[in-house]
This record gives structure tokens, C-alpha cells and sequence, in this order.
């Protein structure tokens, strides 16, 4: 078995566990559009976000679909999300500012949506995939972030 076989073997487990889980407190398909659609209904709507998702966004139902198979395979590990999203996230005009307003109108959004358990399980991720994602941005533009240190402007 490879290192990338290993890998995977040995992620299964830990993926199967947190999808029940999820399933047990109510995490569905369905919550996770509700959650979705009313989220970027606010990104939407939002000064500061608007114009970065306008820029790149003509058609919104193919990103929502691709949303919904992303936060799919994320919280109930269905393997639905084949995308790689640091290449279409890298070149875009954001800093630390898009990164703490997309992360509150989430949280907002997970709490209104989700009972609190599951919405903790949203919140939760979408921290780690905000910083993963702020940090990589960063290295792209050459900077290194230190521990709490935030992007800055494009």
C-alpha cells in the first residue's frame, strides 16, 4: 500500500465517524442547502463581499450546486466536492477584512439555520477553511503570515 493509499485508508474511518455524527444531529442534505442558499443570498447583499463574488460570478446556480457538494463532503465526508478551490480563491482582490466578514455572516447565517450542535460543526470548519485558505492566499503573494497576523490588501 502507498502513502496515498495509506492516506486515504486510513482517513475512511475518521470521515465515516464524523458523517454519523453529523447525521445524528441532524446535519442533512438539506439543511446544508438551506444553509448555503441563505448565505450567499447575504454575501450577496453584503458591501464589502458583493463585488468580490460579482466580479467572478455571472450564474449563481452552478456555484451554489458546487457549495452545496463542497460543505456535503466537508461535514458528511460524501466525497461529492472534486474542486480545488485555492486556484480560483488565490488571485482575488481580499484581505484579513473579507475573510472576518465572510466568517460573520456564516456564523450568523449557521446559527439562524442549524440547531446549535450542528451549526458548532459548520462554524467550526469553516474557521479552519477560512485560515487554511487566508494563509495559503498569502504564500501566493509571497508573504509568510505569523501566528495572528492577518493578510493584507491585494
Amino acid at each position: 500500500m502507498g502513502p496515498e493509499s495509506f492516506k486515504s485508508h486510513a482517513a475512511a474511518p475518521r470521515a465515516a465517524q464524523r458523517a454519523a455524527f453529523a447525521h445524528a444531529i441532524g446535519i442533512d442534505e438539506a439543511m446544508i442547502e438551506r444553509l448555503v442558499d441563505r448565505f450567499y443570498a447575504r454575501v450577496r447583499e453584503d458591501a464589502l463581499l458583493a463585488p468580490v463574488f460579482a466580479a467572478k460570478i455571472a450564474d449563481w446556480e452552478p456555484h451554489l450546486r458546487q457549495m452545496y457538494a463542497f460543505w456535503s463532503s466537508v461535514v458528511l465526508g460524501t466525497g461529492r466536492y472534486h474542486g480545488r478551490p485555492m486556484p480560483k480563491h488565490a488571485p482575488l482582490p481580499v484581505c484579513g477584512d473579507h475573510f472576518d466578514r465572510w466568517l460573520a455572516l456564516f456564523e450568523a447565517t449557521a446559527r439562524e439555520v442549524c440547531p446549535p450542535r450542528a451549526a458548532e460543526i459548520f462554524i467550526e470548519r469553516a474557521r479552519r477553511i477560512a485560515a487554511s485558505l487566508e494563509y495559503a492566499i498569502a504564500l501566493t503573494r509571497g508573504a509568510d503570515l505569523a501566528p495572528g497576523e492577518r493578510l493584507g490588501e491585494p
